[in-house]
This record gives C-alpha cells, structure tokens and sequence, in this order.
C-alpha cells in the first residue's frame, strides 16, 4: 500500500474535528469539493472508509477514529516542530486558537488583542466565543481563556488579567421601595436576574465570600438570561436586582444610576486565566500571545 500524504492526513484530521468540509475547507485554504475528492482519494488508498458523510455533516467513522487517536500526537508534534521555527525568524508566525466566553472576549481580548496583533504580524489569532465549556484538546484548541475557578486541574493556568469583583446592584428607587438586604439570604425575598448555566442546564447560584466562608444564594425573578446587556437594561428598569461585574457597572454607580448592597460579601476574585494543556513545548504563537497577555496582566 502506498503511503498517503502528509497533506491529506492533516486535511482528514481538521475535516473530523470540524465535522464539515465546508469549514474545513476554508481552514485549509481550499474548496469543499476539492477536499472532498482528496478525502475519497484518501480511503481510497487505505481500502478503509473514514468519514462517515450526511447531507448535513460530516463525522469520522470508528476507523476514522482509531486513525485519528494515533495520529493526533503526531501531528501535534509536527505542527509544534514546525511552529518552532518561528525562534529563528525575526518576526513570529503561527496560528493560535483560542476558545472563550461572550464577557472575556467582550471586556478582556476586545482590550488587548488589538494591541498583540498589531506588535505581532505574522501571528493569526483564531477565537471562538461560546458561553458553554469547550474540550480544547478534542476541539482543537490551543488555549482557552476562563476565570480560574472554571479550569480544570490539570490544565497549566497563567493569570492574564487583574483581579474582578462581582457585585450586587439595583436603582435607588428598588432599593428604597423593597429594602437592602443586610446577608445574601435576604435576597429570597427580592425580585433577581438569574443567569443560565449552558453547560449544565441549570440557573447558576450567586456566590458570595466573607471571613473565608462562601454562601451560594439561589435567587428568583422574572428574566433569566446569559446577557449583560439585557440584564442590564431589566435592572435599570427600577423593578429587579442584578448580579454584574464591577466593570461593568461602574459608571452607572458613578451618576447615581444604580446602587450597591453587600460590599462585604463581593471580595476580588482571580482574574481573567489563560489555560492550556500541558506540553513538553509551547508553540512559539501561544507562548508570544502568554508574554504579552501576562505583562499587561494588572492593567
């Protein structure tokens, strides 16, 4: 049996984690039926079908698979070989995919990533914004961007940002309408925006520290939401209380416009984390990206 190229076996690796020739084919830089024929050349050669093909997708096949599980570390390890190069030229190159959430890509890369891509030309930066939890290694990822409490452990996780606070709000209308609460417990009796959790399906608890001990409230109202932007506008409306990032309100405390209750159990938490799996050796896209995030990490 001849022994198939390199190019296809990568193009069939990027064609099972997109799960669509049509995404997979702008990755590459080539067109849908071009990569379709190569893949069908492919099995062709191997005498195996790999791709398991609907009118809507794409899927590896248990073969596929098995392919796939040994020949992801190789190609990790050729791509990471390659990307190394990178040292030697006076200018970095590479592509770095990253995976985040609406807020983070919104308040934290919106701020920063102009300023690395502008120092770094030869550095693509690929990111995809997704409010549930991704699996950077079966997704392809090189890195994901996340608060440290949501890293898993045995990912390495780099402080990328200052510390955040959440903090609990409302217009001084509501407050002198229904009351301050004195302990999160009082919020039960308080109209909140709850926010949803898209990985597990469910309303998230707000979460509050004080003297080392940490209290998660469940709260109820009329809107539910994953948000800032309508949470926001409901809140303003006078008649609910929300849960925000300190950022993200900060003005509208400034003029009056809201108000904040339970200073005391909203201390900061860590801050913005980059995280990424273990490796022997960081491509030199990734590392670059870490550098320069982590100088600008308290700013």
């Amino acid at each position: 049996m001849a022994r198939p190229p390199l190019n296809d076996l990568a193009a069939f690796a990027t064609v099972a984690r997109c799960r669509s020739f049509t995404a997979a084919a702008a990755e590459i830089g080539v067109s849908p039926s071009a990569l379709s024929h190569a893949m069908r050349g492919l099995e062709a050669r191997l005498g195996v079908r790999l791709l398991a093909r609907t009118t809507r997708s794409v899927a590896a096949t248990e073969a596929g698979r098995r392919l796939l599980d040994q020949l992801g570390p190789a190609l990790n390890q050729i791509e990471t070989g390659l990307a190394a190069l990178s040292d030697w030229r006076d200018s970095p190159e590479g592509v770095v995919r990253l995976t985040t959430f609406h807020w983070v890509a919104s308040n934290f890369l919106a701020q920063r990533l102009p300023g690395f891509l502008s120092a770094h030309p030869g550095i693509r930066v690929e990111v995809t914004v997704d409010d549930g939890f991704q699996d950077i290694v079966a997704n392809g990822f090189d890195a994901g961007l996340r608060f440290r409490e949501d890293v898993e452990k045995d990912m390495i996780a780099v402080r990328v940002g200052p510390p955040l606070r959440h903090i609990v709000v409302a217009t001084p209308t509501y407050w002198n309408a229904h009351g301050r609460p004195a302990h999160p417990r009082d919020l039960r009796n308080h109209s909140c925006v709850g926010y949803h959790n898209l990985t597990s399906g469910t309303i998230m608890p707000w979460e509050f520290t004080q003297g080392g001990r940490d209290l998660r409230q469940r709260v109820d109202g009329p809107l539910t939401c994953n948000s800032v932007d309508l949470a926001m506008a409901v809140v303003l409306l006078g008649e609910t209380v929300g849960l925000f990032m300190e950022d993200d309100v900060r003005e509208a405390l400034s003029c009056g416009m809201l108000e904040q209750v339970l200073d005391d159990w909203c201390p900061p938490f860590d801050g913005v984390h980059l995280y990424h799996p273990a490796r022997r050796q960081t491509p030199p896209a990734l590392r670059h990206l870490i550098d320069f995030l982590r100088s600008n990490a308290d700013g």
